[in-house]
């Protein structure tokens, strides 16, 4: 009489150790769904461009590893500000904040806020800015500029009687630029993170 044995290891049974896409033994580990596509992403990207890791490639390997970090997961659901609607489970794609935030990566720095002349554009004391000194500055962009050697952010204006730097803020002075005063304009402000 022959018994059957089911479950567990059977000799002969499964993959053969080493005939996988990487050429090694493999294990089972559980990842959140939501994160499946990134490291699937991650190993594409290792098996191309790595290969077998050795200590010539670690820098690599790390360097992957934060990218696939730093993407967050995009939703195709649009949040709505009025009523509620039942919400999406569907990852449209992964955003990466540094090319949404700063495409023009070499031209764009952060800038720290202090105080509230720019309150009513959504600006607020303690809000870090993103400057990118590529873009042009023109009459009704909110830039940074050098004053006589101080920073300050305003909306740019320019008027028939000369350019003006205008808070937002109905307790603060629009600026008037004088012909004497020295104006350096550093960039356009693209981005405000402003944390609750």
């Amino acid at each position: 009489m022959q018994v059957l044995s089911h479950g567990g290891k059977r000799n002969g049974a499964g993959r053969k150790k080493g005939s996988g896409a990487f050429g090694e033994a493999t294990k089972v580990v559980r990842i959140p769904e939501s994160q499946v596509d990134t490291v699937k992403l991650w190993l594409q990207n290792y098996k191309e461009q790595v290969g077998e890791a050795s200590l010539e490639n670690l820098d690599a390997i790390s360097g992957m590893m934060e990218e696939a970090a730093q993407l967050l997961p995009l939703y195709s659901h649009k949040v709505v500000a009025g009523f509620p609607s039942p919400a999406d489970d569907f990852i449209e794609d992964r955003l990466d904040l540094n090319e949404k935030l700063a495409p023009n990566h070499s031209s764009t720095f952060l800038l720290k806020v202090q105080g509230e002349s720019m309150r009513d554009a959504g600006i607020f004391d303690g809000d870090i800015l993103v400057v990118d000194r590529s873009i042009t500055p023109r009459p009704g962009k909110i830039v940074i500029a050098a004053l006589d050697g101080e920073l300050t952010v305003k909306r740019l204006d320019i008027r028939n009687d000369g350019t003006y730097l205008l808070p937002e803020n109905p307790d603060y002075p629009d600026i008037k630029v004088g012909a004497e005063s020295e104006m350096v304009i550093w960039g356009v402000v693209t981005s405000c993170i402003h944390q609750f």
